[in-house]
This record gives C-alpha cells, structure tokens and sequence, in this order.
C-alpha cells in the first residue's frame, strides 16, 4: 500500500519546511517539496493543506493495567492504547514490575500477555527490578538481549517496590556494562513512611496528607543520592517524573558538568499544584499521585528547567483510578488512595499549548514529546523521525481547532480527568501507525490489537 500526505507543515527536532510525504507500506520512502510525488499513482491521499505534521508521540511512562494490592488501574492495553492513539501517541513503553520472589523473566512475560493482542499502538518494556536475592544482575542480561534495555528502581515504597542504595548501585554498575538505561523513582521512602506513620497517628487522615508527608525536599535528596551512585558506577542515569525545584537542580548541575544523567517531568507538575488538595469534600483524592503535586514556584521551575533544557522528555506517568470505587478506598485514609493520574491522551495536546503560549519552541516541543525519547530509549531512527526508512508513525495535528477536555469526551476509561474543563487550541487530527489510518478526525478507527512489541537497541544517549 503506498499512502501519499501532501501539503503539510512538517516540523521535526531539527527541521521546519512545507513538504510531501511518501510511504510504502509500513515505512517512510521519501520526503520531498509540495508536488514532487504528483505524477506517482497512490492508494490514499491525504491532504494536510494548514496543517503540520510530526512523528507520532511516545510516551515512555506509562502503567497500564497496573495492579496494586487493593485494585488495578482503570486502563489495560487495548483502552489506554487507544486513548493514547486519539491524543497522538503512536508508541508507549510500560512498566513489567518484579515481584519479590519472583524473576525478572516472569514479570516480562506476565506483562507480554496483558499487552499481546491489545495494544492498538507499538509498545515496548522497561523492567522493575525489586528483588536482585530472586534476580541476581545476570537476570539483567536476558532482558536485554530480548530488547528491554532499560530498569527502573524505586527509592520509595518501603516494603514493596523500595530497593536500597546497594541494590542500586549494583544494577547501575551492570547496566553499565551491558549497554542498558537506569531509571529512578527518586524520593526518600524511609523518611516519607516515618512521616506518614506520624501524620496517621495524629489523625491526619485526608487526601492533602498525601502532600504533606512527601516534601519535595526528599525527592531533591535522593534523586542527587542516586546521581552519586550512578557517577560511582560510571552509569547513565535517567530520573522519571521529576516534580520540583530540588531535584531538577540536582539534575541540571550534574549535566551541566557532564555526568550521563537525564531528567523527565509531566503535564499534571507543568500544568497542577498542591493547591487542587484543597478541593471541596474528599475531591482532592483525583489529584493524589507520587511524587505529590508541588507548588506554584515548583511548577515555574520545571518550565525554566525545560526552556534550558535541563530536563529532556514529558512523559505522563499515566496511572488510572477511578474516582468513584478506586480513589474512594481512601476515603478515611490517605495512605489507601491508589496512587496515580490519568494523561495519557492529553500530554500532546497540554504541552502544544506551552507553544502557543510561547513558552517552547515547537521544535523542541517535538523533540520532548518523540525524538529525544525514541533517542534515549533505542528506538530512534525507527521511530521519533520523518525520514526515509523509518516507521510511517505520523501525527497530522491541527493548530486551529479548539476543544474542552472533559471525562465526558475522553477515550481514557476512567470517570474523571484531572484537567477537567481546560480550554486547548490544537487538535489531533489524523493519526498514523506504520502507515494506516488509526485515528481520523480524533476518533479511533484502527481496529483491535494493530501495535507489535518493540524490542528496543542499547542505550547510545542523545
């Protein structure tokens, strides 16, 4: 099948021009100027005339069907995917978690057969390692060579997902070694328990609590602790969701001096602050997720920090509870509020309006959203490009078109949004996977299960 998109405002990381596109099949073949291709016979023609076109979105963190000890995110693989599809998002890497007691091969495969027939965009893995006494280090090397090139450790969490520093240490220095990416959930889980612990006892029991016993001034402490032991381990490093001034500062300084350390934030701590904890009645708990949303200056930083480029990707972190029957389990006790936000289908849309307020450059705003994920995670050039051999993962995106974002328009299965009634100018319009047709006019057409596992390449930076 050979799909022709004519007249589109092309904007990658590096390029800006007007142009035509040519795909065969699966892959781009050619890109060219207004008209080149007219004289070539074409199954589909698509005519992106005032429209710009950039590689399809990825979204390297993101939980879908996630399970907790009390329940599992609203989403699985054929729900989040699809929603993720009409936001632009053309690939997601999500989280195989380890269980204590169990291999790093079992979590993978337990999360191949939530995913496997489903997914309705391209999807790969990162693995949660838990438990190296289960999986010592050499577990590690067959999770690259079957494309899981990068392991995710938790600092917080004591009791469940919570490694300590020699665990880390240990996963970095074979990482290293083995051409892989660590990535850090950085907070101080032992202080933060003995905070909650407290604020329990003293019968502090509301969703604002959430906030208050996570300081961001532990996530400042032990995300410079895990670039420390990164640097010791001569280990890249890539620290998820950061949330405030602290441990972005800690980030940019140890760039700036050339440690291999990358930073990633999201829409809910570029666009939400605590103030939302103080919603009417027990509203608050839609906004509980870890780390806790920060303050207004937290939120000014970030955008600084991304302006700098002192922070390379906005991922969502996309971890769905409903409100009604999931968020409500703690209602008399913050500590059983499932952690986590829905976004998975709104990051493309929240982050284009940082553009149309000026405060980001739209070819930086594709090289958060694709390129530089694609790039740190070994799937640039397949994916995150607009050249020739690479996937045909394209999203048409219309600049004038205007939406609300509201729970009752949402492909997200999930009975609230977090961004509930904010105004966006900018619109998905059509969305290619490989070539086809998935989402037309912000609707999902692509059928059920179309993505194919991704095994990714070893880590090369930026």
């Amino acid at each position: 099948m050979r799909t022709l998109i004519t007249n589109g405002h092309i904007i990658t990381a590096t390029d800006d021009f007007l142009g035509d596109i040519l795909i065969d099949n699966e892959q781009i073949s050619a890109v060219a100027s207004p008209g080149t291709f007219a004289s070539l016979q074409s199954d589909t023609v698509l005519d992106a005339q005032g429209k710009y076109v950039f590689p399809g979105a990825i979204d390297v963190h993101t939980h879908m069907e996630l399970p907790l000890p009390t329940t599992v995110a609203s989403d699985d693989f054929e729900t989040g995917t699809i929603a993720a599809a009409c936001g632009g998002t053309t690939t997601i890497i999500d989280f195989a978690n380890q269980q204590r007691g169990h291999s790093l091969a079992e979590a993978l495969q337990s999360w191949h057969r939530k995913a496997e027939g489903k997914a309705a965009i391209d999807y790969g893995f990162h693995i949660t390692i838990t438990d190296l006494t289960s999986a010592p280090e050499e577990a590690m090397d067959e999770m690259i060579a079957r494309g899981v090139t990068s392991f995710k450790l938790l600092m917080a969490y004591p009791g469940t997902f919570m490694v300590d520093d020699e665990t880390i240490y240990r996963v970095l220095r074979r990482s290293a070694r083995l051409g892989g990416l660590v990535m850090v959930h950085a907070e101080n889980g032992i202080t933060i328990d003995f905070l909650v612990r407290e604020a329990i006892a003293a019968g502090h029991a509301a969703p604002i609590y959430h906030a208050h016993t996570r300081p961001a001034i532990l996530e400042g402490e032990a995300a410079q602790r895990a670039i420390a032991l990164a640097t010791l381990a001569e280990a890249p490093l890539y620290v998820v969701h950061v949330s405030c001034a602290h441990s972005l500062h800690a980030v940019a300084a140890a760039h700036a001096k050339g440690v291999a350390v990358w930073g990633e934030t999201c829409p809910q701590y570029l666009y939400l602050d605590d103030g939302c904890y103080a919603a009417p009645g027990f509203e608050g708990a839609k906004f509980v997720c870890t780390p806790p949303l920060r303050s207004d200056a937290d939120t000014e930083a970030l955008w600084v920090g991304l302006q700098r480029h002192e922070l390379q990707v906005v991922s969502t972190d996309h971890a769905p509870f409903n409100y009604h029957g999931q968020k409500e389990l703690g209602l008399n006790d913050f500590t059983r509020i499932p952690n986590g936000l829905p976004g998975v289908e709104h990051r493309v849309i929240l982050l284009y309006d940082g553009v149309r307020q000026g405060k980001l450059d739209i070819q930086h705003f594709v090289d958060l959203v694709s390129t530089a994920p694609a790039k740190l995670f070994g799937l640039f050039p397949r994916k995150g490009a607009i050249a020739p051999g690479s996937d045909a993962d394209l999203l048409i995106f219309d600049p004038e078109r205007t939406s609300t974002i509201s729970a009752a328009t949402q492909h997200q299965r999930v009975d609230y949004t977090p961004y509930e009634g904010r105004r966006v100018q900018g619109m998905p319009d059509t969305v290619l996977l490989r070539g086809r047709v998935i989402v037309k006019d912000g609707e999902y057409m692509g059928g059920k299960g179309g993505g194919q596992y991704l095994a990714r390449k070893t880590f090369s930076g930026l």
